[in-house]
Parts: C-alpha cells; structure tokens; sequence
C-alpha cells in the first residue's frame, strides 16, 4: 500500500510496526481491520521471542484475519473486484476466537495461563440466585492474593457491558481474600481497566504485567495527596511557577490524568515539568517518567536540566545508545520512541516498554499536529499526561484541548508573554524591517535593465518572465540579499562586552541549502572570525551537539543557522 497508495508516505522507519501504526495508514483502512493487523504482529512477535509454540487456531486465525486485509486490498485497488469467503467454519464471531485474542494478550504481558492466571475461578456471594459465579481470568500475586480480574466479552459485543459484572466479581474476592483487584473487562479488541478505588474506568492498550499491577496497587495504598506540595526553591522559585506546578497537583489530586501548561518562552516550562517530576516522585505517584520532544537538541537539553536539578534520577536519551534503557526517566524524540515500544528489550530479554511501564509523559510543546502523527504513543502508554506550550491559549487548537479533556481556552495554567514582560521576567521584543525591492514585488522581466536581462536570461527558461517574491524567497538565494540581511545584523543586533561584539544570535533558513548559503556568505564577508562565529544547526550534520554546546558557552560560538 505504501509503494502504491500516494495518500501513504513511509514514515521514519519501514519496519511493520511503524507501517501499521502510520496515523495516515490507520486513516484509510477500515477500523475492524487494525485490531485484526495487530494480532497477526503480536502472533509474531510471540512466535520469534518466546518458546512457547502458537496453537492451530492462533495461526487460523491469523490467516483469516490476513485474508480478510487482502480481501479489502483487493475491493479498494482492484479493477476487478469478486468476493469471496474465508471457508474455515470453525472460525467466526464465537467464544473460542475471543479467548484465542485475550489469551494472546495476557502472554505477551508475561503471564502463564494456569499459572499466576487463572481461568473460570468460581467465587462466592455473586447477587444471583445460585450465589456463585465464575471468573473468566483472575491474576494473581507471587502471595496468592488477586492482583485483577478479567471479564471477557464476545467479540462482538461492547466490553463495557462486562463492568457491573467485573466489579461483582472483585466485590466477591476482596471478601476472599481481604484484598481488592484492579479490574479489566475486554471483547479481545478493546481493553478497560478501572481502578475503583482511584479512578474512573479508561481505555488502556492492554493487560498489565506482574510488575505493574502490584505498583499500582502500592500507589493505591501509599501515594500521599498532592495538597500543598512542598516546592524546591532551587529548582522554581517564581511565584507563576510555584502556581502552575500547585495547579497541576490539585487537578492531578482531583482525579484527572491530563494536564496543560501554557508557559511563555523564556518564563521556566522545563523547571515546572522537573518541581512536578520531583513531587510526584516523591509522594510516590510515579517512578518511570517518559519525556517527548520534536527535535534531538530538545530531548538532549531537556536531559542536561534534569540532571543538573535532579541529580539522583537515572536518565537516559533513547537517541543514545549508551544511556540505559532501564533508567527511570527516558527522553526521547516521538519517532525513536514508535520504534523502541517494539524494540527495546530489558535484561531479562522482555519487553521493556510495556503498556504501564510509564506513570507519567511529558510532552514538550504539544499542539495538535503531535497527537495526531503520533497518537499511537498515547493510545499505547497508560499514563498521566503533562503537556507543555508556548503556544499562546488563544491560538490552541480546540483539539488540543479537547485531548487533555480541557475547556476551550481553559489550560489547566496559563503564564503568557504579556504577563511575563509586566512581570519584569522577560523583556518585550521589537523589530527591525528590512525590504528589499525583489522580495516584496517580485521580478518582472520588462522592468529590468539590460545587463540584469542577461542575467536573467541565463538563469531562468525562456518561458519564464515573471517571479512573485514568495516564490523567489522560496528557492532562489540572492548574494545581494542575503549580505544586506548580515550586514544590517551585524550592525544593529543586540550588542553585548560594551557594544563591540554582536550577542548570541539564532537565525531561522528556509531549510539546509539556505543555511549552508547564508554561512558561506557570512564567511565571505566576515573572514577575520575564521568560520568559528557562525555555524549551522540542523539533522544530518555530524556532533552537531556540540555546536549547541559550544553557543551555550560565554566566549564562542556567537550566531547559529537552524532551519
């Protein structure tokens, strides 16, 4: 489909995982299918890691589920559509395929069915009249107590129906065993867990291993109210800050899992993400910690401030193959991390990025365009959401705050570049307008003199006679223009060691070619600086970290072209 449907770009990686969680790919496929698709990567993924052999009806299954994609391939890319049936009769909307996809499941989430999971548990004081009832899966601690409960649905019906059940069920064991079970009620398609001690009931990705249910259970027993969080001054000390990171607590402690932060550049978003890291951490809300960002000199920089402010946290930068995986806080760009859900394996050769593993994601600049290339992450991680903007609130998209379930206009905190410069925390800016007469009319070939005829002649086809500025801006990279911009910067930009020396300045090309450019006519004009003080910043450029690290230091670096 890729190779053929030009609706589909590859995404960063072509391996199946990324190919079928494409938020195009999912888009134009029929809904029915993906739960379908899914199987039959999990199916494999079970079959390469595990050395538990599939069944029979596990690989029937999966190949009615593939004849059914291919069926669709056909009727939408076929001149030639005839229907045709998957003949195996054994194989239809029953009980035997639902628990086939449930069964699936619960072993990838390291579970051994018959041990430590348990099918058909009878238990006692169900509200009928035989007063007994039995569970469809119950899983248990290392101690024999019930760590959840599964109801299982047929595939055609809405698990929802199964949540009175399913807390009947937990009702049951808890008079049991003195211990009360999460509870989870799936069709194989869809999965809810609810915590009813904590939480409303929510769609999650899957069961939950050993691991995660018993620290969801020491979270329910032990975490401390968020009220009147104890704030390290060392970390944010402002009075906006200390408001923002209080907000967040108190709509976390209300039982909310989203939370938006409208901050403006410069006022201090990353210090509020690591006070709130640090608070939550340490009353024992969370213990792993996801942070995403678009670009690697932001997961880079984000990792720098939480290790200087939070130095006993294990961090590492999933774009580094020397950081370890299993540390406690994980940065990472949005694609690396569509990959490593699938890849990255802990030291037992398992999974590591199961669907609990993170209590919490933070979400370096969210806006729409994130949630909708990306959602897979958030659709797969059950964990509470952070997002983090300088995108004034007026100017949000109403679908990111539909995503953290917010009113229209209404982050959860907002601190804005007006009230920051009234604040006296950030200063306003102002600018400097340079029009050139080619960029703002364009070039007419009439109006040209004889001499700027010949050149045009020679670099554009003779059909060509007229270029609006836009498009000139677009892809023609002028020597005149281009050195009459540096030249007015180097004289009227901000100055700094008593207005000798131009202060730290970034300058935003058009894209690499036009970067390159402006560096070499920079050099061109600017010899006695030695190609040191401006540099381009951008991907593909070999330790280009260190030409941030260098503009980040006093006496270096001064300019730096991103793009």
């Amino acid at each position: 489909m890729f190779s053929y449907d030009h609706e589909l770009d590859a995404p960063y990686q072509d391996n199946l995982a990324s190919l079928i969680h494409d938020y195009r790919f999912k888009g134009i496929i029929d809904t029915k299918l993906f739960p379908m698709i899914t199987y039959i990567q999990k199916l494999g993924n079970k079959t390469v890691h595990s050395a538990t052999p599939i069944s029979r009806d596990q690989a029937v299954l999966a190949l009615r589920n593939l004849f059914e994609f291919i069926s669709w391939i056909d009727y939408c890319y076929s001149d030639e559509f005839e229907e045709i049936t998957f003949e195996e009769s054994l194989l239809g909307d029953n009980e035997k395929e639902r628990k086939m996809y449930i069964d699936l499941e619960i072993e990838l989430s390291g579970w051994t069915i018959g041990k430590g999971c348990l099918e058909e548990v009878e238990v006692n004081a169900m509200p009928n009249q035989a007063k007994i009832g039995f569970v469809d899966y119950v899983l248990y601690a290392d101690n024999g107590k019930p760590l959840a409960v599964i109801e299982a649905k047929k595939t055609s019906v809405n698990p929802r129906m199964g949540q009175i059940q399913a807390q009947r069920y937990a009702d049951c064991l808890e008079k049991e065993h003195k211990f009360r079970p999460m509870i989870f009620y799936t069709n194989g398609f869809e999965y809810y867990l609810w915590d009813d001690r904590s939480y409303p009931e929510r769609l999650v990705s899957g069961i939950y291993t050993k691991e995660e249910l018993e620290w969801l259970h020491f979270k329910r027993q032990d975490k401390s109210s968020l009220k009147d969080p104890i704030i390290n001054d060392a970390i944010t000390n402002r009075h906006y800050q200390k408001m923002a990171i209080t907000a967040v607590c108190d709509t976390l402690d209300k039982g909310n899992r989203k939370a938006l932060l409208v901050m403006a550049t410069g006022s201090g978003k990353t210090r509020v993400s690591i006070s709130i890291v640090d608070i939550l951490i340490k009353r024992g809300w969370v213990k792993n910690i996801l942070f995403l960002a678009d670009r690697t000199a932001l997961v880079k920089q984000a990792k720098k401030n939480f290790k200087a402010l939070l130095p006993e946290l294990s961090l590492c930068n999933l774009l580094d193959s020397k950081d370890n995986p299993e540390s406690r806080m994980i940065f990472s760009t949005y694609p690396t991390m569509m990959n490593a859900i699938d890849d990255v394996k802990n030291k037992r050769d398992q999974k590591l990025f199961t669907s609990g593993h993170f209590d919490l994601i933070i979400i370096d600049e969210s806006h729409r365009s994130i949630y909708k290339k990306y959602q897979d992450i958030f659709n797969y991680f059950d964990a509470i959401l952070l997002g983090l903007t300088a995108t004034p609130k007026s100017e949000l998209d109403k679908n990111t705050y539909t995503i953290f379930e917010l009113e229209n206009n209404v982050p959860t905190y907002a601190y804005e570049l007006g009230e920051a410069i009234e604040d006296k925390y950030l200063v306003p800016y102002h600018t400097i307008e340079t029009k050139m007469k080619f960029l703002e009319q364009g070039i007419h070939y009439d109006d040209l003199t004889e001499e700027e005829k010949e050149m045009f002649e020679e670099t554009f086809d003779d059909d060509v006679k007229d270029i609006s500025g836009e498009a000139l801006n677009s892809f023609l990279f002028n020597d005149n223009t281009i050195d009459t911009v540096i030249q007015e910067l180097m004289e009227k930009g901000l100055k700094v060691e008593g207005g000798d020396k131009l202060g730290k300045t970034i300058i935003f090309a058009k894209n690499k070619k036009h970067a390159d450019f402006i560096v070499k006519r920079f050099n061109a004009l600017y010899p006695n600086y030695k190609g040191d003080f401006a540099k381009p910043v951008y991907t593909g450029i070999n330790y280009v970290e260190s030409t941030m690290d260098d503009f980040e230091v006093k006496n270096k670096l001064q300019i730096i072209w991103g793009i």
